[in-house]
């Protein structure tokens, strides 16, 4: 937010000081204009400036029809209001209605209608949101560094959540408060929301890498949730379930390497085999048990198997970020 407050700063400078010099009337209106052009990203920019300069095109052809029929009065305003929104909105430029109604409540303030007064008002236009553009595209702060460190977060509580996880299969007593499932979730939403922005601002070779990895975050956390239901059911200390915390403690280390392993696929594929070779459950307890378990192990390959399916481009880990954490899982 301070950012874009220096942004908006600057271009309704900018705004002032062009429309001075070129001896345009009304050189302050340039800079609330300039103000009112002023976005968040790249591509909002470029979106938001076009719907605002067109809707207020539109806006002051309507309004010259209807001063000139009907003459300077405040109701005519009212009627221009009761078409021109519904219109504006219609003709897809809604973001530029409050953009419109300024440069037409110009006019109405000037009571002059020619051809001057309709030149003037784009000009106005053009300079206001074309220094809001200027600068808009001039420069965006890097999300880069902050995708990183939402990263590293994200990984490091998913590697918390195993490490509960093998402990609650070796100690079924063992008490968690699970804060770091709610603390994870929230983390991804901040990541998405980061990366959804940093994608805007990308207006070549753009990539969505960062989506991809928080997405696929989101749908592993979803895996970790139904885990956690699953544990819940090993209310006995039991030797299937002291191996599978072995798998946990693995995971809690690869999920936070970026560098390829694969040890924790290949304990689970001889877990696997082990359980097919093991006896039957001879209680109901010991099968509802081990069920639970088998069911936990399944739920886990699902999970990696979620790292597999979304992945994050070669050159993405090759530069080492982006990557935190889903060559290790594999």
């Amino acid at each position: 937010m301070g950012f874009r407050v220096i942004k908006t700063a600057i271009a309704t400078l900018i705004a002032i000081i062009v429309a001075d010099l070129a001896g345009v009337e009304g050189a302050l209106s340039a800079g609330l204009l300039a103000i009112l052009g002023v976005d968040v990203t790249r591509k909002r920019s470029i979106a938001t400036v076009s719907s605002r300069f067109f809707a207020s095109i539109l806006g002051l052809l309507l309004a010259f029809g209807l001063f000139y029929i009907f003459g300077f009065h405040i109701w005519v305003l009212v009627v221009y209001i009761l078409i021109a929104f519904p219109l504006i909105t219609r003709a897809h430029f809604k973001e530029g209605i409050v953009t419109s109604s300024v440069v037409v409540f110009r006019v109405f303030g000037g009571e002059e209608l020619s051809a001057h007064v309709m030149l003037t008002q784009i000009e106005l236009l053009v300079i206001g949101l074309g220094a809001a553009m200027v600068v808009n595209l001039a420069y965006m702060p890097k999300a880069e560094d902050k995708l990183i460190e939402i990263r590293r977060q994200v990984d490091g509580l998913f590697s918390v959540i195993f490490r509960h996880l093998a402990q609650s299969l070796r100690d079924p007593y063992h008490l968690w408060d699970g804060k770091e499932i709610i603390e994870a979730g929230q983390r991804i939403d901040e990541g998405l929301a980061s990366a959804k922005r940093a994608l805007e601002n990308q207006l070549i070779s753009a990539s969505d890498a960062w989506s991809v990895y928080f997405y696929m975050r989101k749908e592993q956390l979803g895996r970790i949730e139904s885990m956690l239901e699953l544990v819940s059911f090993v209310y006995q200390r039991m030797p299937q379930g002291e191996i599978t915390a072995l798998l946990f403690d693995r995971l809690s280390q690869d999920v936070l390497t970026e560098e390829y392993t694969g040890q924790t696929e290949l304990m689970l594929a001889e877990l696997e085999k082990e359980f097919r070779r093991m006896e039957l459950p001879s209680t109901r307890e010991e099968f509802e048990i081990r069920s639970a378990i088998l069911q936990l192990c399944r739920e886990l390959a699902y999970y990696l198997n979620i790292a597999k399916k979304d992945k994050a481009p070669a050159s993405l880990k090759s530069s080492g970020k982006g990557s935190g954490g889903l060559a290790g899982e594999k």
